[in-house]
């Protein structure tokens, strides 16, 4: 079996060659790794893929003991998951199923490191589609009490034992409260190049704008509306000759990339926060 190890700290020299010296004490034999020291916020950050070949570890406990040392040495905040562990996860949607029609087929089609547990949305609209993919269906509809309804979604959360929740086009602000709770495992797609056009209707703000391109950007959730740290974005060329309308159709396709990109690389643990950024350790950094 093969192990994800991922370390945050405050950068110094030596790090790297602790944490290897002691994986090759511990006969670790590494398969790829990637680190980055962040000169701004003087943090370092490390992801390393490793599988036991002896008998020095076989769980995360004694594994803890083989780091310990080095583990203190640096005050390192570190996590332990196994590779091949899929990770759990929530999604939510509202009346617009693109994002979460594309979510799906990659799921089932085996293209996204993911078990995906269920579907909440605000809305019906999506019901027939998520039953054919034979998963649950959270009908949570906004009836005045958005406490209540913030509450029932929460428990969703906690009772599917999803390790992370996606927006995908729920178009509902989450309250300060949620946000904290989820903070750092809930991912939202914004229809719009950040930090370009918040809010709503951001292809027909930049319509008005007259933008020579448009783009999505996927991103944690904050309490600040559209603010939350960055993981992936991309863009789409448009024309003059087009309508805001256009602007929405050319753009879904991009939604759909950016938003399986960021699921993806979260679900490998690739994204590492940063303060109000990420560092993410995509394929082949």
């Amino acid at each position: 079996m093969s192990y994800i190890l991922t370390i945050r700290c405050q950068d110094a020299v030596g790090i790297v060659a602790a944490v290897a010296s002691a994986l090759a004490a511990a006969d670790a034999f590494i398969t790829e790794s990637s680190h980055y020291g962040d000169e701004d916020t003087g943090l370092f950050f490390m992801r390393t893929v490793f599988r036991p070949t002896g008998t020095r570890f076989t769980t995360r406990e004694e594994f803890g003991e083989v780091m310990a040392p080095v583990v203190r040495r640096f005050a390192m905040e570190l996590s332990l998951q196994p590779a091949d562990e899929r990770m759990k996860v929530l999604l939510a949607v509202s009346k617009h199923g693109h994002c979460l029609n594309h979510l799906l087929n990659r799921w089932h089609s085996g293209e996204l490191p993911i078990d995906v547990v269920g579907v909440v949305s605000n809305h019906d609209d999506m019901r027939r589609m998520v039953d054919w993919y034979g998963i649950p269906y959270h009908h949570l509809p906004m009836q005045g009490d958005k406490a209540a309804q913030e509450a029932r979604f929460l428990d969703v959360i906690r009772e599917s034992g999803a390790a992370l929740t996606v927006l995908a086009r729920y178009m509902q602000v989450l309250s300060d409260d949620l946000c904290r709770a989820l903070e750092g495992r809930c991912i939202n797609i914004h229809h719009s190049f950040l930090p370009s056009f918040k809010g709503a209707k951001p292809y027909h703000q930049a319509h008005a704008r007259g933008v020579k391109v448009v783009g999505a950007t996927a991103h944690y959730v904050t309490a600040d509306l559209d603010e939350g740290p960055i993981i992936e974005q991309d863009t789409v060329r448009v024309g003059h000759g087009l309508s805001g309308e256009a602007f929405v159709r050319i753009g879904k396709d991009v939604e759909n990339v950016v938003l399986a990109r960021a699921v993806h690389w979260h679900a490998e643990h690739r994204v590492l926060l940063n303060g109000k950024r990420t560092v993410v350790f995509g394929p082949g950094a």
